[in-house]
């Protein structure tokens, strides 16, 4: 099954009278049928000429001198010598091209009940005038500011205001603990700190601004200046001097008009975990950023402009920058902004109602939200309420898709449902069955093959390549392909250490998988997921899958746990579906026997106990760690990430009452 690709060149027009005209004036519309073979094989031996065709695509204030290059530290650069404006591409470009009215942003928000549509001249005009309160505190081309707000438009007119002016800007996820905003703002030193009064969680307001005043007051290079927006639910404590209403500001201030920037210049700082509990901040540049998302969005996601598209994450979290603000917008598509969750907003059905009512025609989001819904309505009857004809696609990601959350997913929905891969670090899918190229035969469990620019291997421990079938470590030959990390913020030693001295000539991805016989890649998990039992290697994930088979689990964790003999063995965490009864034992004995079956007794898996909920980040990623360490009374930090630090209580009262791990009885 072939799709057919479609490219606008204007070959008539010299190439740099070309790049200064809009992209409807010096484009007409070709069909070129390039199956994923011919484009992947092109992408991997010839890269330089693979993505100057899709430069060709972005509207450049100066083309780029060079498409591939390195800079004084040998990291590998894209495009070299280009001047673009981000901002730019997601407003001005699309009002001057006839989109003026189009809807660009829907805020979906239940916990407050307001429903908002912006088009693309009503954001171009508050981004506007943002920026021009930016400028008015000083912020300038290559300055930093910290952005910790809640799902809210005045976030991504944050950004984009950012963006416009050349400046930096670092979003924290609204909520995080002080001490780990205070980290965040110690190393990017920001000029601005913007911020909201409060978050709302289901039914509960968080309160902003004691975080803020907290992390502050314990930083030791605080903002010089806090932008705050009053919400109704909570009117917040102002500090003369420092902090400034938001609407004040912006009643008083001046449009300002984009400022050119190097491709290279930095987009954002976006924080990640890091091992050594210090968090890494993964640098994105804007010429290279947007070039993949502006491809990414027809060639992976089969999107075209006008498409209601819709993220369903976070702007804190990697996914919410890419796939909530920057490639919907640089595609002249409606994304959609939404402050809720997939249940208790009001119920399990709040996904169908948006994707209804908003007549949303792409939508991603993350495995753990579906078995959410999955777990409060297993026979998908909420669904039936509504219209969700619209819908094309489904896209998962964020965690692996176990093959019973797809299978529901399929059975319910009847359209193609797309697991795919990739990582804060590389912004936008690694790898993915692409729908807009050439779709090709799913296989569970499988994110199908590398996205074009992404030659990807399996290595051994001693950087041998893994034969088809073999697990070992997923690595990607460099040069990675752009929007990937070119560094990390003020740490190239870091990058190196971390990514690229392992395996030279190699990104490290840090997760385990395989590539089978006809070249579809499996995920495994972090290569931390793999346990030894016994001198034999095995993948918790595998057992997961395996669990969750069972037709009373709803979401599972399987954790290696120190062992005096074996070193590691696995032991099952598993939450029960709604209006499941289940008996702990007989529950117990079935999946032992499902383990057993599949895998065989070399797993040693000997215990499976049922908890109330799995503890996870906000972005729906296992603790895993956590688990493990609780069941060696070993300390540790709770994540800041962490959804609610209730749950590790819960965690421990189960492993102590069935005595797993240091607790064995």
């Amino acid at each position: 099954m072939c799709c057919e690709l479609v490219l606008k060149i204007n070959f008539s027009i010299p190439r740099r009278d070309r790049i200064k005209k809009t992209f409807s004036e010096r484009t007409e519309r070709i069909q070129l049928k390039m199956g994923y073979n011919e484009e992947f094989k092109e992408s991997i031996n010839n890269p330089e000429k693979f993505w100057r065709k899709k430069a060709e695509f972005i509207n450049w204030y100066k083309f780029p001198e060079k498409i591939l290059s390195k800079d004084e530290n040998g990291f590998f650069r894209w495009y070299q010598g280009g001047k673009l404006n981000t901002s730019f591409l997601l407003l001005d470009y699309h009002v001057q091209d006839g989109r003026a009215d189009q809807t660009a942003l829907i805020y979906d928000s239940p916990v407050t009940e307001t429903k908002l549509k912006y088009s693309y001249q009503d954001l171009l005009d508050k981004v506007t005038n943002f920026a021009g309160v930016l400028r008015s505190k000083g912020v300038k081309k290559g300055d930093i500011v910290i952005i910790y707000m809640p799902m809210i438009p005045e976030a991504v007119i944050g950004m984009l205001a950012c963006a416009r002016l050349g400046a930096i800007h670092s979003v924290v996820f609204g909520g995080f603990a002080p001490k780990e905003l205070a980290i965040r703002i110690d190393d990017a030193r920001p000029k601005v700190l913007i911020t909201a009064s409060c978050g709302i969680e289901f039914t509960n307001v968080i309160e902003y601004k004691p975080l803020v005043d907290e992390a502050i007051s314990i930083s030791k290079h605080p903002p010089e200046t806090v932008i705050l927006l009053q919400r109704p639910q909570i009117r917040a404590k102002m500090i003369l001097g420092r902090d400034f209403d938001w609407n004040e500001l912006v009643d008083l201030s001046l449009p300002v008009d984009p400022v050119p920037v190097d491709a290279t210049d930095p987009l954002y700082i976006l924080y990640t975990s890091g091992t050594t509990g210090l968090p890494k901040g993964v640098l994105r540049d804007n010429g290279g950023h947007a070039v993949a998302l502006k491809y990414s969005m027809k060639s992976i996601f089969n999107s075209d402009p006008g498409d209601v598209y819709w993220a369903g994450s976070d702007v804190g979290w990697v996914v919410g920058h890419s796939y909530i603000v920057y490639a919907p917008l640089l595609h002249g598509c409606t994304t959609v902004l939404y402050e809720g969750k997939p249940v208790k907003t009001p119920d399990a059905g709040a996904f169908w109602r948006v994707i209804s009512e908003h007549k949303v025609n792409t939508f991603f989001t993350a495995p753990t939200a579906f078995r959410a819904i999955k777990k409060e309505d297993p026979e998908g009857n909420l669904k039936k309420k509504y219209d969700i004809s619209s819908l094309k696609s489904l896209f998962l990601a964020g965690e692996r898709l176990d093959p019973p959350t797809y299978e529901w997913l399929e059975n319910i929905l009847k359209i193609p449902v797309i697991d795919h891969w990739w990582q804060t670090e590389t912004g936008w899918p690694m790898c993915s069955n692409m729908l807009g190229l050439e779709p090709c035969r799913v296989k569970v469990g499988s994110p199908t093959f590398p996205v074009p620019g992404f030659d990807v291997h399996i290595l051994d421990e001693d950087g041998n390549l893994c034969n088809p079938g073999e697990t070992g470590n997923i690595v990607v030959k460099l040069p990675l392909p752009p929007s990937c990390l070119p560094t990390l913020w003020k740490d190239d030693n870091r990058y190196v250490e971390s990514y690229l001295k392992k395996y030279p000539g190699y990104y490290l991805t840090g997760d385990g998988g395989l590539i089978d016989e006809d070249g579809y890649v499996f995920v495994m998990g972090r290569v931390d997921d793999v346990i030894n039992v016994a001198g034999h290697r095995l993948s918790t994930g595998q057992m997961e899958e395996i669990i969750a088979s069972h037709p009373a689990v709803a979401e599972c964790a399987v954790v290696g746990i120190d062992d005096e003999i074996r070193g590691q063995v696995p032991v099952g965490f598993s939450v029960i579906k709604d209006g499941f009864s289940v008996n702990q034992e007989e529950l117990e004995k079935e999946i032992i026997g499902l383990i057993r079956q599949k895998i065989g007794a070399v797993a040693c898996f000997r215990q499976s106990v049922v908890v109330k909920r799995l503890p996870k980040t906000r972005s729906g990623k296992i603790l895993r760690k956590n688990i493990r360490q609780i069941a060696s009374n070993k300390e540790f930090s709770i994540p800041p990430t962490i959804d609610d630090p209730l749950i590790l209580d819960e965690i421990f009262e189960v492993i102590e009452s069935f005595g797993i791990g240091i607790y064995k009885k």
